[in-house]
């Protein structure tokens, strides 16, 4: 993913390849319900802050409309676009989940990413409905949110036992009262979300795994490890005895239909 430094990476590149895998695929879908070929897709970043995903979605020839609630993020978006050469695919429009069909046309887009909103939402039902909504039918979603086990190894792991054993407890996975998540989720949980949404659910990783438990030094000073904890990223990721431990959960979720011609 040229956009990311590799530091980033071990934060991305597991959904990255998911995510580029499933717009190939519903990009050949679309292309063949339409006219034949490779078809250009609709995407819509919710909460896309600063561009992360959605610049390099748009390198891959695709319309993406970013929505996120933070002038400074969309500005930072449009500067990020521009120089990657991008800026006539990217449009960034201020607002949020709860109201984003005051912004966005429901039912008008291909792909859907809800990265790093469930969190934060004061209803996760409500949101990820949304994101739902505004999908084609036959489009994709993609939910990556924050998971319960790796916040509780997280806690345990710096000795903070008794916050990691309330986050165990709490119902939405919370350590304390300083904790600045206010949701987090099994993938159990998440997983039926979507299915609650309508979707079928596709797939599952755990994502950042190992990442953010090794340590910064060995990763930048030990020849050859950065590559060798990006391909264990990758093969844990799709096991589900990782997902529990996982520091973010990525769902990819179908909807029903066939693509608008």
């Amino acid at each position: 993913m040229s956009d990311l430094r590799p530091r980033a990476s071990l934060r991305t590149a597991v959904v990255w390849e998911v995510l580029k895998d499933a717009l190939d695929r519903r990009a050949k879908a679309a292309g063949h319900e339409a006219h034949g070929g490779q078809g250009v897709l609709d995407v819509l970043d919710t909460g896309g802050g600063s561009g992360n995903f959605a610049v390099p979605v748009a390198g891959l020839g695709h319309r993406v409309t970013v929505v996120d609630p933070s002038p400074n993020a969309l500005f930072a978006l449009e500067r990020r676009a521009a120089e990657a050469g991008v800026a006539d695919r990217v449009r960034g429009v201020q607002g949020d989940a709860h109201g984003l069909f005051d912004v966005v046309e429901r039912g008008g887009y291909d792909v859907v990413l809800c990265h790093g909103v469930l969190e934060y939402v004061d209803d996760p039902a409500e949101g990820l409905g949304n994101a739902v909504a505004a999908l084609r039918p036959g489009g994709v979603l993609s939910v990556l949110a924050a998971g319960l086990g790796g916040a509780v190894l997280a806690r345990a792991l710096a000795g903070h036992f008794k916050e990691a054993r309330r986050a165990l407890d709490d119902p939405d996975g919370r350590w304390g009262e300083g904790d600045p998540v206010p949701h987090r989720f099994t993938a159990e949980q998440l997983t039926a979300l979507v299915g609650d949404a309508g979707l079928t659910v596709a797939a599952v990783h755990g994502v950042r795994v190992f990442a953010d438990l090794v340590p910064g030094v060995l990763v930048d000073t030990e020849p050859g490890a950065m590559e060798a904890l990006l391909k264990l990223e990758a093969a844990a990721a799709e096991l589900p005895a990782f997902h529990s431990v996982a520091t973010q959960l990525h769902v990819l979720g179908e909807a029903r239909g066939t693509a608008e011609a």
